[in-house]
């Protein structure tokens, strides 16, 4: 049968009764299609609350030298309860939670050592994290197998072959063929497979970032012959993606389908769609990937997949979205004009402090550019005044309008920016890619909302 790899956030396994959704969902789609599952650490609602930042945590405290009880007790209370609520047979909660404490007991050995040392190395970082992908596979395994479904965990903890020592383009191309070796349906069983793959050269963390189990599902479907995956299904708390945020313009709907470009756009704009390397890896491999509503799953979802350039469906705008947190930074010098190197110049110099830049604009005498931490232009500044005079101005947002069908149509651009004018906003900064799928601006953070309002009424609802 056609394998659909579903991947289940940690919101998805946050309880008892969650793990029982996801478990129904897997056995209702085993009813035509076998199953890869991969799963989350647990989670609760926000990012704070979830196991991977409590194991973080702890790991950072060890390296101070500070008790890290405290995070541990959390991970274990969550799990126990949740095991508690999931299993109803005796022997198998006993079975279950024997296992959770024997792994908790070696983590705060592990723990110590770090304490001892005080030092927490981007290989420790991983083992760390990858005990929380552990524990919930673990369930979810438990859970399956109680109602009758043969389920393996399958644990890539030391998945990435020793002889991989440097993160190259090759890279990840290698590794998916290797964990889709490790993960593929065998005898009927369902892999029920840890989010966390592998101990990454460098640290997981700085190679992909928070996020890294979409891009494992990914991973292991790009690794399987098209003919093999019918699609890759992410399970959200969400119905799909939305033309903006619901909680901020009430008019927001779903889309049905979005392309990979536009979903890469949406999420480094703001939105949470997938992980960017997501799409790269799975629209190499033509596999579709649908987001789905693990709280609603007859929902049908949206479907990330290639437009036919020639359907004619495209719309001028797919969605809207902001991203706030956002500082200017604006260089000011008279040696910028007629003169080679000085964009280098600055670049390099951001570089050195490992300064990520969103949005760039230049004039004769200017260069305008966005950043999402404030602290680390701070530390640039020094040296960035060896260049000009530096003009930092922090709580700002990149608002941004999305859409592949932007390109075909005429007076997008000023469409937009005088909605915008006509209702009071004020732009800083315009930028527009080459490939007229974006077209990105800087306006106040406490605009926003109304700005996403205001674009999504003059692009994307009738009448």
């Amino acid at each position: 049968m056609p394998i659909i790899v579903q991947k289940f956030g940690g919101t998805s396994v946050g309880t008892g009764e969650r793990l029982h959704k996801v478990a129904d969902i897997i056995e209702r789609t085993l009813a035509q299609h076998s199953v890869i599952a991969v799963v989350s650490a647990m989670s609760g609602r926000v990012k704070t609350e979830g196991t991977t930042t409590l194991l973080l945590q702890a790991g950072q405290r060890a390296e101070e030298g500070a008790a890290f009880d405290a995070p541990l007790a959390s991970i274990e209370k969550n799990h126990l309860r949740a095991t508690g609520e999931a299993l109803s047979s005796r022997a198998l909660r006993d079975e279950v939670e024997s296992w959770l404490r024997g792994e908790l007991s070696w983590l705060g050995s592990f723990l110590e050592a770090i304490r001892v040392i005080r030092e927490l190395s981007p290989r420790s970082q991983d083992v760390l994290m990858a005990v929380g992908e552990r524990f919930a596979a673990y369930l979810v395994a438990a859970v399956l197998g109680e109602r009758g479904l043969p389920a393996a965990l399958v644990d890539l903890t030391f998945a990435v072959p020793e002889e991989e020592q440097t993160v190259d383009p090759g890279f990840f191309r290698r590794l998916q063929e290797h964990l889709a070796a490790q993960c593929a349906p065998d005898g009927g069983r369902v892999p029920v497979v840890t989010g966390f793959f592998g101990m990454v050269p460098g640290g997981l963390l700085r190679a992909v970032g928070r996020g890294y189990t979409d891009f494992t599902a990914a991973l292991i479907s790009a690794g399987l012959s098209r003919d093999q995956v019918h699609e890759l299904q992410v399970w959200k708390e969400v119905d799909g993606v939305y033309t903006a945020d619901p909680r901020r313009v009430p008019a927001a709907r779903v889309l049905a389908s979005i392309t990979p470009r536009e979903a890469s756009e949406l999420t480094y704009f703001g939105s949470e769609v997938l992980h960017p390397f997501t799409m790269e890896r799975v629209v190499a491999a033509e596999i579709p990937i649908r987001i789905k509503n693990a709280f609603n799953p007859d929902a049908p979802g949206t479907v990330i997949t290639q437009r036919d350039p020639k359907s004619g469906t495209a719309m001028r705008a797919t969605a809207v979205t902001a991203k706030g947190g956002i500082t200017v930074v604006t260089i000011t010098s008279n040696r910028m004009y007629n003169a080679y190197g000085f964009l280098a110049g600055v670049f390099n110099k951001l570089a050195n402090y490992e300064v990520v830049v969103d949005l760039v604009s230049t004039s004769e005498v200017s260069v305008s550019f966005t950043i999402d931490r404030l602290d680390e232009i701070r530390r640039a500044k020094r040296q960035l005044e060896e260049l000009g005079k530096v003009e930092i101005t922090p709580g700002r947002a990149i608002l941004a309008m999305v859409g592949e069908g932007m390109k075909f149509a005429k007076g997008t651009a000023g469409l937009m920016f005088s909605s915008l004018g006509a209702s009071g906003i004020n732009i800083e900064m315009i930028s527009q890619g080459a490939s007229e799928m974006n077209i990105s601006c800087v306006i106040k953070e406490e605009d926003a909302e109304k700005g996403l309002r205001t674009v999504h009424h003059a692009f994307l609802e009738e009448g």
